[in-house]
């Protein structure tokens, strides 16, 4: 250490000046961007049926790949480091609020209206007889039901025989 702590945040990032840090670096922004389109794949593919779900993971995508380029870009070109932390904090941060303050209220929504649809299969579907409709459920708006019930049951009947 030859500088003051906060003189390193004006010089240029470079293998030179870093030399502990350059390269681990851009060897693991790679790795990351790499992970992060590997794990988009998996789980757009595992969660291809859920939308909220589908909508987070392209955001956390297109925001890794900005935030992983850009540090790339600034290692290759030199920029300042202060200018590389600047990126690596605000793309961090945006990724964190993606995933932990904005997608889930959407998910407890979300999660609130499958479980409407499953009580409601399920209250439909309970009875083995609640699908079906009775024969005499055509003809009971056209007029009485009574009659044509009882003609329904003797039909019954006499098909048994």
């Amino acid at each position: 250490m030859r500088l003051l702590p906060w003189e390193y945040l004006f010089t240029r990032f470079s293998a030179h000046t870093f030399p502990d840090i350059y390269t681990i670096t851009w060897v693991t922004t790679i790795v990351l961007l790499i992970g992060l389109v590997i794990l988009y794949n998996a789980r757009t593919r595992a969660l291809h049926r859920h939308a909220p779900y589908l909508d987070m993971y392209e955001w956390l995508l297109w925001t890794g790949i900005s935030l992983f380029g850009l540090i790339l870009v600034a290692a290759v070109f030199n920029f300042y480091l202060i200018v590389m932390l600047v990126i690596l904090v605000t793309g961090l941060a945006v990724m964190v609020w993606v995933r932990f303050v904005r997608y889930p209220p959407m998910f407890e929504v979300y999660e609130q209206k499958l479980a409407k649809q499953r009580y409601f299969t399920r209250s439909k579907f309970a009875h083995p007889e609640s699908t079906i409709r009775p024969k005499g459920a055509k003809t009971a708006k056209a007029g009485g039901s009574r009659p044509n019930a009882q003609r329904s049951r003797a039909n019954r009947s006499r098909r048994r025989r």
